[in-house]
């Protein structure tokens, strides 16, 4: 795909791996639907900093546990740029769960923010998509999808269903839309880190880190790829291994 003049909507775009992706694929020419929760200030410089390129966006905000909301998040970005060509679900949750601790809530509000947003997100991409136009879903997992352990119980269950809606879509919406997913490793530290992230580049085979921009790249080859879907791509630095 030329990512020229295409439109693309990011969820949670207004911080982190998400602001990431907006602003690298406006560097492509792509204009972007930035969508936030609570973060209206960082979304908003999202779309400041997109303008300053020369390109276009705008911020749209939106719980995502809000069922009627999320066709609205496609029909914003419809009725702002005529149509939409991309779709990144990148908004997600990660909280601790084990066994032993997890909650009803902790539970719904992982499977309503990771896995039933992104479902229905795409379904209303699928109906918003004119008959003779090609597009685009890139959903971004986790390498924890394919290497359970015990405690992020719900999140690790909501990025394996991820990984499973990925390949059924990708069999569902061909040949017109090429579904795909990345697996991030160690990408940006938590929120209150204490070392750790420093700690693991030791054990990594590539003993480092990652950063936001190896997502970005792992994005860029997926738009331009045009024989690429159903394709689970990991940016680990062989965390995953």
């Amino acid at each position: 795909m030329d990512l020229a003049g295409k439109v693309v909507l990011i969820t949670g775009a207004g911080v982190r791996i998400g602001r990431a992706l907006a602003l690298g694929l406006a560097t492509e020419g792509m204009r972007v639907v930035v969508h936030y929760h609570h973060s209206s200030a960082e979304a908003e410089e999202v779309v400041h900093e997109i303008e300053a390129m020369g390109e276009q966006a705008i911020a749209v905000q939106a719980d995502l546990r809000d069922m009627l909301r999320l066709p609205e998040l496609v029909e914003a970005g419809v009725e702002r740029f005529g149509h939409l060509d991309v779709l990144i679900n990148s908004a997600a949750i990660f909280e601790r769960g084990t066994l032993e601790s997890t909650t009803e809530t902790n539970w719904s509000r992982h499977f309503d923010i990771n896995i039933r947003a992104p479902f229905f997100l795409c379904q209303a991409f699928a109906r918003s998509l004119q008959s003779e136009q090609r597009g685009h879903i890139i959903n971004i997992a986790d390498w924890r999808a394919q290497r359970p352990g015990t405690q992020y119980m719900a999140y690790t269950l909501t990025k394996s269903a991820l990984v499973t809606l990925t390949m059924s879509l990708a069999m569902a919406m061909g040949p017109q839309v090429q579904v795909n997913a990345l697996a991030p490793g160690a990408i940006l530290p938590a929120p209150g880190d204490d070392g750790y992230f420093e700690r693991l580049a030791q054990r990594l085979p590539l003993q480092r880190t990652g950063s936001p921009e190896e997502i970005v790249s792992g994005v860029r080859y997926l738009l331009h790829s045009d024989f690429t879907t159903g394709e689970l791509l990991y940016i680990t630095g062989g965390e995953h291994l």
